[in-house]
């Protein structure tokens, strides 16, 4: 057939299958497949595969398409992004998706921080770290031997390990090299703090003690708790030192006279923590600059305001559950804007302006 002939007879066709039903429609088709060879069959195969898988993200507005992704977990828009640089690309720059699942992780978002790629990275790396504590990988370990008795005492700071034991010792080591660089003769010890050059510590024997790393003499004792001292923290600039008992006080005491200034009360458990920080942020009951003492029992976290006054009253009392049901661990950190504390539910974190918890 002539191609001036076939265009005419492919109009007539057309006009006559438009004006079909669907049902003509695909009897019409079906019997024209039925009498296609290879040809027309590979040919009708690599045309539908063009018209029913069209790429909708590519072909939608982009707002549109952020809208969409929102509906779909992490794990299935990480695999999405293996279909094409083009859905890569559309994916990794939806900003709120990957804010969503930081903030699903725990993450707390910086507003100031709007790149998209620096969350899908931050998501990448957090669920890298979290599978990594999972599989135990996520830390290098190695031991440090050289105590001979238990070790219940742990205080790190600037790649230096101090280590108090039952032996009556402590230890201060490298972490780099894992080599003991001081080791003096001591008491049990409960707890430990250090600097360049003193340490000091509490023990099960009821009272706390100063150390000079360079001689291993003890330059002061602090006696008056009736209980194991169990947390212990000091500042130079104040004079003054801190300690948690079994008795379920906390004694400020002189540190360089060896004086018990206060014996603050108030707790009904034992104190297992104390933190002695300056303060960063306004309130009604302090201000920035002021010093302020924290004291934690199995349920409660006292505030108080140190100075150099020698009596003070309890600021504010923090708990997590008012029927005592949620424990918490002595494991407290106050950076002067916010408290964080561990509990056998996980850990809570208090906007330290306000006392509210913040999460």
């Amino acid at each position: 057939m002539e191609r001036k002939d076939f265009e005419t007879w492919l109009d007539n066709i057309s006009v006559t299958f438009l004006s079909l039903t669907d049902l003509q429609k695909n009897e019409t088709l079906d019997h024209l497949i039925s009498l296609s060879g290879a040809v027309q069959l590979r040919h009708l195969s690599n045309n539908l595969e063009t018209l029913l898988k069209r790429d909708f993200l590519k072909l939608l507005p982009l707002e549109l398409s952020f809208y969409l992704l929102k509906w779909l977990d992490p794990q299935t828009l990480l695999t999405c992004c293996l279909v094409s640089k083009q859905w890569n690309k559309v994916i990794s720059a939806c900003t709120e998706v990957w804010q969503t699942a930081c903030k699903n992780l725990g993450w707390q978002i910086d507003d100031s921080v709007q790149d998209a790629l620096h969350w899908k990275k931050v998501y990448l790396k957090a669920i890298l770290r979290m599978k990594q504590l999972e599989d135990h990988e996520a830390f290098e370990t190695s031991s440090l031997i050289g105590h001979s008795a238990r070790v219940y005492a742990l205080y790190y700071k600037d790649g230096l390990l101090c280590t108090g034991s039952d032996d009556l010792s402590a230890k201060l080591w490298d972490v780099s090299t894992g080599q003991c660089v001081y080791g003096i003769q001591t008491h049990t010890c409960a707890a430990v703090k250090f600097d360049e050059q003193k340490l000091v510590t509490g023990s099960f024997d009821n009272t706390v003690a100063c150390w000079e790393w360079s001689s291993g003499a003890r330059t002061q004792h602090f006696r008056g708790h009736t209980g194991a001292v169990f947390s212990v923290d000091y500042n130079d600039e104040l004079d003054i030192l801190v300690s948690g008992s079994a008795d379920f006080t906390v004694k400020v005491w002189a540190l360089s006279a060896g004086t018990c200034l206060n014996t603050l009360t108030g707790h009904t458990e034992w104190v297992t923590k104390v933190v002695l920080q300056k303060c960063k942020v306004k309130s009604l009951l302090h201000s920035p600059g002021d010093y302020i003492l924290l004291s934690a029992d199995k349920y409660e976290i006292k505030i108080w305001p140190i100075g150099r006054e020698i009596n003070c009253k309890c600021l504010k009392t923090l708990s997590v559950s008012e029927d005592r049901s949620i424990c918490l661990q002595p494991r407290l950190h106050f950076d002067g804007k916010y408290i964080v504390c561990s509990s056998a539910l996980g850990l809570y974190q208090w906007d330290f302006a306000s006392y509210d918890i913040l999460r």
